[in-house]
């Protein structure tokens, strides 16, 4: 058999060890069925006993054979070849504590990950060529000056409107109160409080919402000069896993042509942990879950489950 360790892999080597490998597996499959017959087609307890042990011995000195086969062909395969133009850099492969210092491999694998990101880069440039809008000459002949750009009526809304919305938001759900506040000029800060369960510091810009922070009923929710604290959180963890649902609801209910109905449906989905402590995962069952209540509620469904239930 040629040695071909220094060129490449040897693929008469590469078919024998796959032969290797299946003998292999039937060796052991052979020690599990010898194990799982056991002891039989003898007279005697003696006989079959002494019968069991020679069957199982030849087994495993079968087993050993194969193994020490499938060794001597591995080493036979070899490894493809890392030749790349790195010029000079290839010197670095001659180091001789290369296992202290595997600056050689660690620069193959920045390499190959250059060279994929290089082509992925490709493709996505194609992408967006092909969706982006270029002015013709045509449309630049027409007016040499830029129009201005129309802003978005949704982004300035009177106060009094942003009052009604909330005021008959806050009449749909007794259970829930909210306190309006302006303690920075038009921009509106809510304070919802749900039942005796939490409390939730809205920090809204017009009707978009911006921020929320959710803290335990019996938290202080004021700073010290008596404003909203909307930077500290809670100093409980299942109030902060709360919090980090909430964000993920304000990702979820996007609506700019209509910020009325996002503000109604995000308020829907927080009443829903009314029963934050009372409603069991609707997937596993169970109230508590290292420690914690289902603080996770479907943004359809509005059905609780734990963190890692809900995936």
């Amino acid at each position: 058999m040629a040695d071909v360790l220094n060129v490449g892999v040897n693929l008469e080597a590469f078919a024998q060890a796959i032969g290797a490998i299946q003998a292999l597996r039937s060796s052991v499959s052979r020690v599990f069925d010898c194990l799982k017959d056991g002891m039989r087609n003898k007279e005697t307890l003696e006989g079959r006993e002494k019968a069991f042990i020679a069957h199982f011995q030849d087994h495993l000195h079968s087993v050993n054979r194969d193994l020490n086969e499938l060794e001597r062909l591995s080493n036979l395969v070899g490894k493809p070849s890392e030749n790349h133009p790195l010029h000079n850099s290839g010197l670095l492969s001659l180091d001789p504590v290369q296992d202290k210092t595997p600056l050689y491999s660690q620069l193959l694998q920045a390499y190959k990950w250059s060279n994929k990101l290089q082509y992925h880069a490709g493709l996505a440039s194609g992408l967006l060529n092909q969706q982006s809008l270029k002015r013709s000459a045509n449309q630049m002949g027409v007016s040499a000056k830029r129009r201005p750009k129309a802003q978005p009526t949704t982004l300035v809304l009177p106060p009094q409107y942003v009052d009604d919305v909330i005021s008959r938001i806050d009449r749909m759900f007794p259970e829930m109160s909210i306190h309006l506040s302006r303690p920075n000029g038009t921009s509106a800060m809510l304070l919802v409080t749900l039942g005796k369960v939490l409390k939730v510091i809205v920090v809204m810009r017009s009707l978009f919402i911006d921020r929320t922070i959710v803290k335990g009923y019996n938290e202080n929710v004021y700073t010290e000069d008596g404003k909203l604290d909307i930077w500290s959180k809670s100093n409980y963890q299942v109030f902060q896993k709360v919090t980090d649902h909430a964000t993920t609801a304000l990702l979820h209910y996007q609506l700019p042509q209509m910020p009325d109905v996002v503000v109604r449906s995000f308020m829907t989905w927080l009443r829903s942990y009314i029963k934050l402590f009372q409603a069991p995962c609707q997937r596993c069952g169970k109230f508590l879950q290292d420690g914690l209540p289902p603080t996770w509620r479907d943004f359809r469904t509005l059905e609780a489950f734990h963190d890692t239930c809900r995936q």
